[in-house]
Order: C-alpha cells, then structure tokens, then sequence
C-alpha cells in the first residue's frame, strides 16, 4: 500500500512538470493582455468580472472538459488528438465518407499543434526574459538576443535526450506553482475583497454590460487556459488519477491565486498593467523570480518539443508523414526520441516568431487561434467517440459536448479578430504541415494503386521460379515489401542481377494499424509459401516502436530461425515519376515526388541494421 501511494505521489509530481508546464506560466502574460489592449477600463467591477472570467474559464474548460470529460476518452490507456483521431475513425467503419472527413479533421487538428509548438516555446521564454525590462530598462535591448540564445541550448541539447534533467522538471515546477501562489496570496491578503470575484455574477455582470468588449478579450483571456490540451496528450504517460490531483491539488489554486493576485495589485497601481506578474515582485525577488520564470517556461517548452516528436512519430506509423530518421535517446525508455528534422525545424520556425514579432505582446496576437481551434476539433471528435464508438444516448452525447462546443466556437471566433495581427502566422504552419501529411498520404494511395496494378503474385511467381530454381546460397534473405502477397522489386533485381536464391527468404510486410498498442502476441502473422520462404506481416500500433529485426525474432520456433550474422535486409528504393492526370494537382504530384526522394529513412526507423541494408532501385510513374 505504501509503494503505490509513493508512486502516486511520484506520477503526480512528474506531470507537475511535464503536463502542466505551459498552462502553469500563462501567468506570465495572460492578464497583461487582457487590460494592456485598452478595451477594458480599469474599474473595480471591471477587475472583478475579467477575474471571474478568468477563474470559470480554467474552470469550464480545464476542469470540467479535459480533466472530468476528455480523459475519460482514452484509447487503451492512451490519450492526445491523434489517439482520439483513432477511437473517432473506429467508431465510424461503416459509414466511409463520415470517416474521411473524420481524418482529414483530425489530422489537420493535428497540424495545427505544430503552428502552437511554435508560438509557446517563443511567447513563454520571451515573455520570461521579458522580466529584465523591468529590472532596468537598460536590459531591454538584451531581451531578443538572450531569448535566442535560451532557446537555441534548449534545442541544442534535444539530441542528447532529457533522461538525466527530466527528474528536475517536476520540483522546479512544483516551486514555480507555489511561489507564484504565495505572490498573488501576498497581494490578496492586502485587499481581501478581490476574493469576490470567484462568484460568477461578476463575470455575467461585466458580459452582459459590455457584450462587445467581451466578445473581443476573449482573445485574451483564452490565454489562461493555452496548455490544456496537454492533460489529455499526456494521459498515457502518467494516467488520470496524477492529472487531476495535480490540477485541483496544486495547479489550479496556484494559478487562481496568482491571477487575483494580479488583480489586487492592479486595484491599488493600475501603472503596473505594464507588467503585472513581475510587478508583484518585491525588489530584491525580481531577478530570481526571473531566473525562475525562464526555468520554468523552458521546461514548458521542453515538454512541448518532446510532444512534437511523440506526435510525429505517431503520424508517420500512421502514414500521413514519410518515415523521418528517429534516433532513441535513452536505453530504458522508449518514448524518449528524437527527430532532428523536426526539432531544427521547430527552431528555425520559432527563431522567425521571435524576430519577426519581437515581443509577448506582439506574439499573444498570434496565439490562440490554432489552440482554440484545436479545442474545437477536440470537442468535436469526442462526441462521435461518445456516440458512435461507446453507443451512449444521443441526448446525452448531445448535452455532453453542445455546451463545449459553444464555448470553444465563441473562443475561436473571438480569436478570428486577430488574424491579420498574427494569427494567421501559426494557421500558415499547421496549413503547410496538413497539406505535407495528405500529400503524402494521396500520394502513398495512387503509389500503391500503381504497385498493385503492376503487381506479381508472389506464390505463382515461387512455384514458377522453383520450376528451373536458381544456385541457392547460404544465408537468409529479409525482402520488406509495402504489400504483403506480391513480389518485392528487390527480389526481381537480385535475381536479375546476382542469378541466386538465398537458403532462406523472409518475405515482411509491416502494417500499422489506428489503435495506440499492439502486444508481442499479436505482432506476427506468419505463412509458408514452401521451399523454406515465408510471407510475414509485422503489426505495430501507432505508439509501438517498430523494430523489424526484435519482431522476427519471434519467427523462433516456428520454422524459421534467423541468425542476425547471416541475415541481409533488402529494400526497393523506387524513384517516383509524376506524371499528368493521376488523381493530384501537377504541384502536389510534384511534392509527393519530392518527399519520397527525401524519405531514405526506413532503415533508422523500422531499426534495421544499417550495415546489412541492399538499396535496388526502380522507376514508378504515377
């Protein structure tokens, strides 16, 4: 009983720090935004209503929709968009044209976290550095070049994996949370009467007076709750039980007794709307409160790379990306990757935020379209989850997600307002990443249209091959094939070529499947074609690590012995010829090329040994 309450304990102070990591430092910039844009006057039932809002925001939407509604909506333990992308397209089978448009949603809600996995790591740090400004003001011109370099180590160390810091992250959290609550809990204890504004008739009060203003610093307030989707992305890490005591425990009262506080402070000195979370600080807390903050913002950071790799890697396995070279970073945990295509990529895009935009404020204009966005899309996928995948009653799903929905599209709408001033800057992202994943996924279909169109059946090809067979020599021969049952190229051009038959040959096929795990029991689905040949067809969930050699070592016992020092992999490296009229507009076509000329990563993704990897070639017009 005691080991299970310390690894409660210990699961609950880990997702301190990786799940709540970018929500927690929204206090960074959230409040300042809302009263530093001008639209609302500081009076004391203004200060009340917008600290309502704030409160019944992180209330509704984190309390009530992620941590009570979205996490119940796991996939075999696992959560995030793509996961709940996966439950929704299960649950919809048998109706095809429901389900393509289920994917390309999801999938593009999925997009649309690399436009966010941009903003966050730009707006946190910067709005962190930001705190020298207010130390003097002859740091300011230190603040874009010092937030450059924090980021850039920040990615720099990504390739050497966060095993040996990720122990960190949890405490340093835990002490940013406590001590920005007992910062707000300084200044509310100077004007207790704050406290009022947990009603929530000041929040209707201040909508119902100014329904204009209200519906334009929703922009704003929307910042609060930026990070929320990471409750439910990150549910397979620590499960339900650690986030929500986590959020109701620690969180959630530390970021509401911070934002009051704000609130307090700027009752007494409206001046500080400049910068009200640094102002709070008593002098001598200044500095370390900003060494603090940027410790804090990088860890927000860190764990929304670390998703974008997760996301990635997921994506590919289920064949909307090429396979990207993904190096493992620790020997005991799986889930730690690294992908360095993504992660310069990230930083490149994220340098452009900072220079482009150079300040929070500026980048608070840009932020919130793609997150409310993503919330909408979330709402959207549970309810065909509820109602098709787990048959509740249409009344219920309806009353279940219609009151979400509603908030989340008055969110999104609000943050249209913004376009031009920025948000069209994390929407430009994820539309370039959407139209990359279903170029590559339209492109994949006509490619293997074409392949199977042109395909040799593998059993007639053997027995005509075994006919007159060729010199066999020692040794087996692994063939990797994109359709099981048909005739790899490779295998044409090694007889073409070297005239001989290896002893034995492995005829694979891997195929990834929409659900998040698939067990060793299920991972093999083996044939014997005769004249010791076999057809295999690898299974792997989309959180599986595909390892093809580690999987055919199950191939023991059952007839077929590989012996990792005889063995050579072979596979087709085709070069895709676009041509005119075959399902894609020219320049996709064009694209689609491009990518699998660049996709030369299989082996470092299904882990083959590079040393014993055969590239043949062929041309495919498509």
């Amino acid at each position: 009983m005691q080991t299970s309450k310390s690894s409660l304990s210990a699961l609950t102070l880990a997702a301190i720090g990786v799940v709540y990591g970018d929500i927690g430092t929204s206090v960074l910039y959230a409040i300042k935004e809302v009263f530093g844009s001008g639209y609302v006057p500081f009076t004391q039932d203004n200060i009340y209503g917008i600290l309502s809002i704030f409160f019944w925001t992180l209330t509704v939407i984190v309390s009530l929709k992620y941590v009570v509604l979205v996490l119940r909506a796991d996939n075999n333990g696992e959560g995030g968009l793509v996961a709940m992308l996966a439950l929704a397209s299960q649950a919809v089978l048998d109706k095809p044209r429901l389900r393509k448009t289920l994917l390309a949603v999801g999938i593009f809600g999925t997009s649309l976290f690399y436009g966010d996995g941009v903003i966050t790591p730009a707006i946190s740090v910067l709005s962190a550095v930001e705190g020298l400004e207010v130390v003097s003001t002859q740091f300011t011109e230190y603040v874009i070049p010092a937030t450059l370099l924090v980021l850039f180590c920040l990615f720099f160390v990504q390739k050497r994996g966060t095993g040996g810091i990720g122990k960190f992250f949890g405490p340093i959290t835990l002490v940013w949370l406590l001590s920005i609550g007992l910062l707000g809990l300084s200044h509310i204890a100077e004007h207790p009467e704050i406290l009022w504004a947990l009603s929530p008739h000041h929040a209707l009060r201040f909508i119902f007076a100014n329904p204009g203003t209200s519906f334009v610093v929703l922009g704003s307030v929307v910042l609060c709750v930026t990070g929320a989707e990471a409750l439910y992305a990150d549910l397979g890490h620590f499960g339900k039980t650690p986030i929500r005591i986590a959020w109701f425990t620690v969180v959630m009262p530390a970021l509401t007794l911070n934002y009051f506080g704000q609130g307090a402070l700027l009752l007494a000195h409206p001046e500080a709307v400049k910068n009200p979370f640094y102002m709070m600080a008593p002098d001598w807390a200044l500095l370390p409160l900003v060494i603090l903050a940027t410790m804090a913002t990088v860890i927000a950071s860190q764990a929304l790379i670390t998703g974008a790799f997760s996301a990635t890697k997921q994506v590919i396995q289920l064949g909307y990306l090429p396979r990207l070279n993904v190096q493992h970073t620790s020997v005991r945990d799986t889930g730690q990757i690294y992908l360095p295509f993504v992660n310069w990529g990230l930083f490149a895009a994220i340098v452009l935020a900072v220079v482009l935009f150079r300040s929070s404020s500026n980048l608070a204009a840009a932020y919130g379209i793609a997150v409310t966005l993503n919330m909408l899309i979330t709402t959207v996928l549970t309810f065909f989850v509820l109602y098709y995948g787990w048959r509740y009653p249409l009344v219920l799903c309806l009353g279940a997600t219609s009151f979400f929905f509603l908030v989340d599209l008055a969110f999104f709408t609000s943050n249209l307002l913004k376009l031009f001033q920025g948000g069209w800057f994390p929407l430009m992202i994820g539309g370039g990443v959407f139209t990359l994943m279903m170029t590559w996924k339209e492109g994949r279909r006509l490619l293997n249209e074409k392949l199977r169109s042109d395909a040799i059946d593998l059993s007639d090809f053997l027995e005509s091959v075994f006919v007159n067979p060729p010199t066999r020599v020692e040794g087996t021969a692994v063939f990797l094939s994109a359709e099981s049952g048909t005739v790899p190229n490779a295998l044409l051009h090694n007889l073409k070529h070297n005239k001989v038959l290896h002893g034995t040959n492995v005829f694979v096929t891997v195929n990834n499947h929409e659900v998040p795990w698939i067990g060793l029991d299920g991972r093999l689905q083996v044939e014997s074609l005769g004249h010791d040949c076999w057809q295999v067809v690898i299974h792997y969930g989309f959180k599986n690590d595909p390892d093809v050699p580690r999987a055919l070592q199950l191939l023991r016992g059952r007839g077929c012995d590989l012996e990792p020092m005889t063995t050579s992999y072979f596979l087709s490296r085709d070069t895709v010829i676009p041509t005119i009229g075959s399902g894609m507009a020219p320049w996709r076509e064009k694209l689609f090329a491009q990518m699998h000329h660049n996709a030369g990563a299989a082996a470092d993704f299904l882990n083959l040994p590079n040393n014993a990897v055969v590239e043949l070639g062929s041309k495919i017009e498509i």
